[in-house]
């Protein structure tokens, strides 16, 4: 059993280069997943291929971080690849097959009936390495990879073409108008690739929508604050309001009281992969008090005030 345990350890020295996911993100073996995440975000918005356009230095260090943050993100990789390097994708079938040789090693009363041919075809198996016969060959799906696309509201709401580069591929994908704050979408195939024949993996891409000046999204329905003069509140009039669609005029009603709210009906954000339908615009007047007022309006508001 000694030496067993010394040529496995030897073996798999000799196959792995071990890839150091916590040094590509700057964290420690300890980090939390929120230190992860955050350390992630930060490099991902520094070398995202958008603000890198001819820096193929970039391209490479921002595929890497997005390889290092889907695996150490997820508690179940994470601890895969602690123990296994690498071959953290492997991890549930090197153990499987580890307790099926030991399974056989008991049946077979010891060591001496496990061969050397024995241990080359158990690890050939494992990683994808050659055999004795091809079909021993185990097919493995290739790698997930995650990405971020941070856009404006105005982009989010308005459906328009980008480009990734993945693996030194550029995939251009087409993003539907509606897509909301950390909506996640899948393109099947478009991770890394296949081992020994098996799928290639899937590209996950995070949508982070900046908040806007103005509009403030809820769902497919959009609010926002205007302020009118006291005197228009009080006698009514006209006020112009900003649209996704330009501006519209809307009439004020006399009286009109501070924190109305009223709907603009089908002036909201486009409806995600519905066309033609949207959400509303909720507008909520605030009513600016005037300052600085002269003598003789202090005195008029008085007079009114007596009334």
């Amino acid at each position: 059993m000694y030496l067993c345990r010394i040529f496995i350890k030897e073996y798999k020295t000799t196959i792995m280069d071990f890839i150091d996911y916590y040094k590509t993100l700057g964290v420690a073996k300890t980090a939390t997943a929120d230190e992860i995440k955050s350390a992630y975000r930060k490099l991902a918005r520094k070398l995202h291929p958008d603000l890198n356009p001819n820096d193929k230095e970039a391209h490479k260090k921002f595929q890497q971080i997005n390889e290092a943050n889907e695996v150490l993100s997820d508690p179940e990789k994470r601890k895969k690849y602690d123990q296994y390097g690498k071959d953290w994708q492997h991890g549930d079938q090197y153990a499987q097959a580890a307790r099926s040789q030991q399974r056989s090693r008991d049946a077979n009363s010891g060591f001496n009936n496990f061969s050397e041919d024995d241990f080359s075809d158990f690890f050939s198996s494992m990683f994808g390495g050659s055999s004795r016969s091809k079909s021993r060959q185990t097919k493995f799906r290739g790698q997930d990879y995650n990405t971020e696309i941070q856009l404006s509201l105005i982009d989010a709401l308005t459906t328009h073409q980008q480009t990734l580069t993945v693996d030194g591929k550029n995939i251009r994908i087409t993003i539907p108008a509606g897509v909301e704050n950390g909506q996640i979408i899948k393109l099947k195939g478009h991770g890394g690739a296949d081992v020994n024949g098996g799928p290639a993996g899937d590209l996950y891409i995070t949508f982070v929508i900046a908040n806007h000046p103005i509009f403030k999204r809820s769902g497919n329905d959009l609010n926002m604050t205007v302020e009118i003069d006291l005197y228009t509140a009080v006698l009514g009039g006209d006020v112009m309001v900003e649209t996704l669609n330009g501006k519209v005029k809307l009439k004020v009603v006399p009286e009109t009281q501070n924190g109305t709210r009223i709907r603009l009906k089908g002036k909201g954000a486009p409806v995600y992969k519905k066309e033609g339908e949207f959400g509303d615009l909720y507008v909520t007047y605030q009513i600016k008090i005037p300052t600085n007022l002269t003598e003789k309006q202090k005195a008029l508001f008085t007079e009114l005030s007596k009334l």
